[in-house]
């Protein structure tokens, strides 16, 4: 009885090691990640405003169909990155996300931040020159590090109205997302 039951145990924890090693495994095996579907979209230093996901269409990423999104990818490799713009007086968020799709940044408009947003992404050696003055960076300009070169930017509006949904997404259309050298 004992030797079935340390085959019975052994047979668990076995089991159970093989499925967290698959577990862990299959998101590495999917082809189609968050990063080739901002290739798709062709969000490569500008700002892409997402159609409106309107009431019974399909919304695979789960998206609230109140909010304005725009997306903008960077690399950080190419030089620091920016995201400009003015942006209504309403509620909004920016969110930085690297490859995997964790966030490294999030801010929003009641950060003291206002109407003007104005950051400047860098990675660790373009954060060293700016702190040696190496790199001119305009008076309040928001100072970010990321740890990873490839990231995209998410800029949320909620608009309090249906009838300001348009000159919304057209402020946002405005903002400049991109790399400078």
């Amino acid at each position: 009885m004992t030797r079935f039951l340390l085959w019975l145990l052994g047979g668990v924890v076995l089991g159970g090691i093989i499925h967290l090693i698959v577990i862990l495994t299959l998101p590495l095996l999917d082809e189609e990640t968050v990063w080739t579907r901002l290739e798709a979209i062709g969000v490569d230093n500008s700002m892409v405003i997402l159609p409106t996901i309107a009431a019974g269409q399909a919304n695979p990423l789960g998206l609230d169909p109140e909010v304005i999104y725009g997306l903008c990818r960077l690399d950080l490799a190419q030089g620091p990155g920016y995201l400009r713009g003015v942006l209504p007086d309403a509620p909004w968020s920016v969110a930085l996300f690297n490859a995997a799709g964790l966030v490294t940044y999030s801010t929003t408009n009641r950060d003291g931040i206002g109407q003007t947003l104005d950051l400047g992404i860098f990675n660790a050696a373009q954060t060293r020159l700016l702190a040696q003055q190496q790199l001119d960076v305009a008076e309040g300009v928001l100072v970010v590090e990321s740890a990873s070169d490839s990231l995209f930017a998410v800029v949320r509006l909620l608009p309090p109205h249906q009838a300001m949904r348009a000159r919304f997404a057209d402020m946002l259309a405005q903002a400049s997302c991109g790399n400078r050298g």
